[in-house]
């Protein structure tokens, strides 16, 4: 279905029909589950509405712990595929040197580190790809609670709005394959502001796998908000439980000394005091019994549930103790870590190979062609007894069982193969002629 049959389908060929698609039922719903991630992500956690108690005749504020574990989480999903930096890989060389250059200029890492960022935050994330004021190819991130992607039939992206609103004025961006379209309502009718060419295409969608909508991703966030609020749960009232109990309740039993105006009366907040009782009676402080065992136990269920539904190794989370451990053994520890990122792996691959076409083809308009395929690479942030690993690829290597540049690709100091194999080559061509 092309963009002029959807319209004429659903919004009889409105030319505003933009404004009735961004309140579709199923784009309500899917931006404001991401404005609550934000939120919750903000500190807005269920335990800050727990109501207040009474206590001994007085209004008693409960504790209200807000435990900020899911952003700890995030954050190392985050670090753990792309704290060292995608790298560039590809067989033709001038290819290689004119992607990687895009690259540097546009600062794609840090874009590419906001985009997982924004992906695993919410689920999805958008990117638009454009050449700047100063002629150079670069990216733009388009937040999730803006976006509005417009699918046909099959899951096909045939359009894309952004819309949000400033100081109670609308503004829409429509995109469409050759055209972007600016629109208004600040005069108090919706009216067009600007209309450019669109060269690069529509935006690149990055999602996560949603096992219930294949055109909208699914945050790692939500599996994790019952545990945490759980956790938040208990340690908030264990921690009223024991300042509401730890005084004890004073407990007379038998006859006390009394006058008749009854200044021999037990004072229940008493501390310190000496206190005189008939030879037949007995006096004590009755204290609750907190049951430290049984906290301690749930509250570590909980945790231990938590970091396996995140498939975070408890290593990184401080949450175990480790000494002398072989590489081996580490990578046991991270495994279901690398299972996770293998999955964002795929996820980001799928929106940079459009990245990669988009940027080919305004390339191509620059007057700069490029024949030859990109790809790329992740070192994953494992850590490594890189000793013991370069010592085992140069035993490999002495021995002649690996080319150099496999050699160069496993060394945990070397991220950019190619370059460092350009550099050896440079260096041996000037240790040749200085022989000569």
């Amino acid at each position: 279905m092309t963009l002029k049959e959807y319209i004429k389908k659903y919004y009889d060929n409105s030319p505003v029909w933009f404004q009735d698609e961004v309140n579709k039922q199923w784009h309500v719903e899917r931006v404001q589950n991401i404005l609550d991630l934000k939120e919750y992500l903000s500190g807005k956690h269920a335990i800050l509405y727990r109501p207040n108690e009474q206590y001994n005749g007085k209004p008693y504020k409960t504790r209200k712990i807000v435990l900020q574990l899911a952003k700890t989480l995030l954050n190392f999903e985050t670090s753990f595929l792309l704290k060292n930096p995608v790298t560039l890989i590809s067989e033709d060389k001038n290819t290689l040197e004119v992607f990687k250059e895009v690259y540097s200029k546009a600062r794609y890492n840090s874009i590419d580190f906001k985009i997982l960022d924004k992906m695993v935050k919410y689920g999805e994330t958008y990117e638009y790809v454009y050449i700047d004021e100063n002629n150079n190819i670069t990216s733009r991130i388009i937040p999730a609670e803006d976006s509005y992607p417009v699918f046909d039939e099959t899951g096909n992206m045939i359009a894309f709005i952004e819309f949000y609103i400033v100081d109670g004025i609308s503004y829409y961006i429509l995109y469409t394959e050759n055209e972007v379209t600016q629109y208004t309502d600040d005069s108090g009718e919706l009216h067009i502001t600007g209309r450019y060419k669109n060269i690069s295409g529509l935006p690149i969608q990055y999602k996560t796998i949603n096992e219930l909508d294949s055109c909208k991703g699914r945050s790692s966030l939500e599996d994790y908000i019952s545990i945490i609020d759980s956790l938040e749960d208990l340690i908030s009232k264990y921690h009223d439980g024991l300042y509401k109990y730890i005084a004890g309740i004073p407990v007379l039993k038998g006859t006390g000394l009394t006058t008749k105006d009854d200044r021999g009366r037990i004072d229940p907040n008493a501390v310190g005091y000496m206190l005189q009782i008939d030879d037949t009676a007995d006096f004590n402080i009755v204290q609750n019994k907190m049951d430290s065992a049984s906290f301690k136990a749930l509250y570590e269920i909980l945790m231990a549930q938590l970091l396996n539904i995140s498939q975070t190794p408890a290593i990184a989370m401080n949450a175990t103790e480790i000494s002398n451990l072989s590489e081996t053994s580490i990578r046991m520890m991270y495994s279901l870590a690398s299972v996770k990122a293998r999955l964002n792996e795929d996820a980001l691959v799928d929106g940079f190979i459009q990245r990669w076409e988009k940027i080919r083809k305004l390339l191509s308009l620059k007057g700069i062609n490029v024949t030859g395929s990109i790809n790329c690479t992740f070192e994953y942030d494992i850590p490594l007894n890189a000793k013991e690993t370069i010592e085992n690829i140069t035993t490999l290597k002495q021995n002649g069982l690996i080319s150099l540049e496999t050699a160069l690709s496993r060394t945990p100091y070397i991220y950019d193969v190619a370059t460092e194999m350009q550099k050896i080559k440079n260096d041996t061509m000037g240790s040749s002629v200085g022989n000569e």
